[in-house]
């Protein structure tokens, strides 16, 4: 019988998941300049935002990166189930970083200055695509 989560996918699964984890629980007591500053830049990139009230919006937020961060520190919880996750909320992180305007040098990908706080989180769509292309391909 074959693991839903194999011992090598452990030490990604953990790195992303404290950290995204971390995330969460740090979200969960933002206050009301944090949650408009979050809100605002997800609301700049992705327009079906805007209409969110800002603190909501953070609770969400916290509550997805909670459970996110706790499914890929539980091995019960498959790698192409938790990888499919991860790969999907760091979709949205890089979809900030390529819409965002200032995150990038112009007319480069190169982050600038104000990228690279969000451009770094590239390691999580790596994690994720990987875990999912594992179980995709039985390797």
């Amino acid at each position: 019988m074959r693991m839903l989560t194999r011992l090598h996918q452990l030490p990604p699964r953990v790195a992303a998941g404290v950290v995204i984890l971390n995330s969460g629980l740090t979200k969960r007591s933002a206050d009301a300049e944090t949650a408009a500053g979050l809100h605002g830049m997800a609301a700049g990139t992705y327009p079906f935002l805007k209409d969110k009230d800002a603190q909501e919006f953070v609770r969400l937020l916290s509550k997805v990166e909670i459970a996110l961060g706790t499914a890929l520190l539980i091995p019960a919880v498959p790698s192409l189930v938790a990888g499919a996750a991860l790969t999907a909320f760091a979709g949205g992180l890089i979809g900030l970083y390529l819409k965002t305007p200032g995150m990038r040098e112009e007319g480069s990908l190169r982050p600038s200055q104000q990228g690279i706080g969000i451009v770094k989180d590239v390691w999580l769509l790596g994690i994720g695509t990987g875990l999912v292309l594992e179980e995709l391909t039985g390797d």
